[in-house]
């Protein structure tokens, strides 16, 4: 099986809005060498609520990754106990800042036994991508999709019903708690990738064209174009924070040095 490295980008815009409240981040862990975790978190709750929901998340996520150690503890449980860690503290924070927080949160883990985990919490998605293809998405925690889900609503529909960004699934609420189900995926390899977006992004792109612009360009300018388009298919409209992450196997090429030096060592 081909030999890989992984290579990884974030990105964001503003869009329309007057404050930022997504939050991104990359890490890897002093305990896990080999591991990584990438973090995205879509913030809610008007001034700057949102962004510190957001923020809560990320720092919930770094703290318990530093704290990872494989030989331990579980990945699928880790994750359970930063979305469950993350909501109480965010519900915590309604209580002293006098705020309205909420947040999503999607969390993916790379492993160096070519394994993936993730998890997630309301309309901010995970894509995976085999190569160029498009492979999976992580289904919305929305009202549509539930209706969708039930063949109440049409898929075309949904894109313009006016409750589409109600979300049925998310951190800070008083009314439930969140479900977070972790998912995984074995037999990585060079080529593949995942991208972690919030709905500011993937709302303007198919999951084909997504995969695409992952696979024929560096993480940084696939980030770069997709923020770019997503602005220009948004003019005309109030749009959201646009905030993305992006993971990519990238193969590892033997070196003309390594190659010549091999060669010589056959020779002898």
């Amino acid at each position: 099986m081909s030999q890989y490295k992984i290579e990884g980008s974030t990105g964001q815009h503003l869009g329309d809005r007057d404050e930022q409240q997504d939050r991104v981040a990359l890490f890897g862990s002093p305990k896990a060498p080999g591991y990584m975790m990438a973090v995205l978190a879509d913030g809610m709750g008007g001034m700057k609520g949102g962004a510190l929901a957001a923020e809560q998340v990320i720092r919930t996520a770094r703290q318990a990754f530093e704290a990872f150690s494989p030989q331990a503890d579980d990945i699928g449980a880790m994750l359970r106990a930063i979305v469950a860690d993350a909501h109480t503290v965010i519900k915590l924070t309604a209580v002293t800042s006098e705020k309205n927080p909420h947040s999503t949160a999607v969390i993916l883990v790379l492993t160096p036994d070519r394994r993936a985990y993730w998890t997630h919490v309301g309309d901010s998605r995970l894509y995976r991508f085999s190569g160029p293809n498009f492979a999976e998405h992580t289904p919305d925690h929305s009202y549509v999709a539930k209706l969708v889900a039930e063949g109440k609503l049409s898929e075309e529909a949904a894109h313009s019903h006016p409750l589409a960004n109600v979300l049925v699934n998310i951190l800070g609420s008083h009314e439930h708690e969140p479900e977070a189900s972790v998912a995984s995926h074995d037999g990585l390899k060079a080529g593949d990738a995942f991208l972690l977006c919030s709905d500011g992004l993937w709302r303007y792109f198919s999951g084909m064209e997504l995969g695409v612009a992952v696979a024929v360009n560096s993480p940084r300018h696939a980030a770069e174009m997709l923020i770019r388009k997503a602005r220009e298919r948004a003019v005309g409209t109030e749009a959201d924070n646009c905030t993305l992450a992006i993971v990519k196997l990238v193969p590892v090429e033997v070196s003309e040095k390594t190659y010549s030096a091999n060669q010589m060592k056959r020779a002898v």
